[in-house]
């Protein structure tokens, strides 16, 4: 009698769920998680940067008046000599000596009559100088030797026309700028897709009523739409983001109408319906994940797009308002200034850019990763 030999069993492997493999193939990608890395290091910018700097978006610097962004500390030992110069002047005194070594600054005045000691204030009144006092007095109080602090700031991006660090604003103009973008995106794909995916899968004369009704949405103007809004509900940051949110969904859910229409003549919707699936668990299980591929591509370009919107907003006077700013109102205010400040239109331009390719990379990722047919 033989003996029966029987094969080893094949190792067993974990199972994978759809996410995971999904999860798998976008870190595949590098231009995509390129992108990615690129948007978490510009958000951490905008959103933790501020607490690692000394100025405020709306601290004014009236002796730094558009000054180029440099890496040396501002003012230098030559232009501290002429400020010293110009407050003696505005105090009536003469300048005779004065020297800088470190923070600290020895300065000697003179004049034809007594001084008064109270003068100092003319010197703590400028942005360069803090706690001056009088450390001697010489003939007869027409000559006094001065000490103080010396207060140098650091603009690595330079200041406006105003005086106000760029970087501190380039860094708010973030926030406003990617909130706005994100919850507008949001808003308009919770809508978009809602409704696309509902009017394509019925059909009928109901996918005609809520047709007809976005075009008649498509023919309001856009400012006029917004113009009425602000007027009913008062301008401010919520309503700039669910205005756009409230536009940008009817191009949303004409997409995915349109992929709706092509996907419910499919086989597997047949048989989700043999299987006595209800509309709404067809279309929440099967046509909206099936549509997410051009949904995602279709919000990465909407962000940058929502950028631009509510920087005509404020343009217009009916978003962001001064001291607050957006990357947008920001390249506006560098666009006019280009050719005497041109560091004005080149920072926010370049994190605008960033996001922009940023968000193109991650998105064409996000469709490749999350396409159905790719599994």
């Amino acid at each position: 009698m033989t003996d029966i030999v029987t094969a080893p069993l094949p190792p067993e492997t974990a199972s994978r769920s759809l996410f995971q493999l999904a999860t798998m193939r976008f870190r595949r990608n590098r231009a995509a998680m390129a992108g990615c890395v690129t948007l978490v290091l510009i958000t951490l910018f905008s959103f933790l940067g501020p607490y690692f700097i000394s100025h405020t978006y709306d601290q004014v610097f009236p002796s730094y008046v558009s000054i180029p962004p440099s890496l040396e500390p501002r003012p230098d030992a030559s232009s501290l000599q002429e400020v010293m110069e110009g407050v003696a002047g505005r105090a009536r005194v003469d300048l005779k000596e004065f020297a800088v070594e470190g923070q600290t600054f020895t300065a000697t005045v003179t004049s034809d009559t007594p001084i008064d000691p109270r003068t100092t204030r003319y010197f703590d009144r400028a942005n360069e100088f803090d706690s001056t006092q009088v450390v001697a007095t010489e003939d007869d109080g027409k000559t006094l030797k001065l000490t103080g602090s010396v207060s140098r700031e650091y603009f690595l991006f330079g200041t406006d026309s105003n005086g106000r660090d760029l970087m501190a604003r380039v860094m708010l103009g973030g926030q406003i700028s990617i909130a706005v973008g994100l919850l507008a995106s949001l808003v308009s794909l919770s809508i978009g897709v809602l409704y696309g995916a509902t009017s394509g899968y019925i059909g009928g004369r109901i996918d005609n009523v809520m047709m007809r009704f976005v075009e008649i949405l498509y023919s309001l103007p856009f400012v006029f739409l917004v113009v009425v809004l602000v007027v009913f509900f008062g301008r401010s940051f919520i309503l700039i983001f669910l205005v756009i949110g409230a536009v940008e969904w009817l191009d949303m859910a004409r997409i995915v109408r349109g992929q709706t229409l092509a996907l419910k003549r499919r086989e597997f919707i047949g048989a989700a319906q043999a299987l006595g699936l209800t509309d709404w668990q067809i279309i929440r299980r099967h046509i909206i994940p099936n549509t997410i591929g051009p949904v995602v591509v279709f919000v990465t370009v909407v962000v940058p797009k929502v950028i631009l919107l509510e920087s005509f907003l404020s343009f217009l006077g009916l978003g962001v308002q001064a001291p607050l700013t957006s990357w947008g109102a920001l390249i506006a205010e560098g666009a006019n200034n280009i050719q005497s400040a041109p560091w004005l239109l080149i920072f926010p331009a370049i994190f605008f850019v960033l996001t922009l390719f940023s968000l193109n990379f991650a998105g064409d990722g996000l469709r490749d990763a999350l396409d159905p047919k790719d599994r």
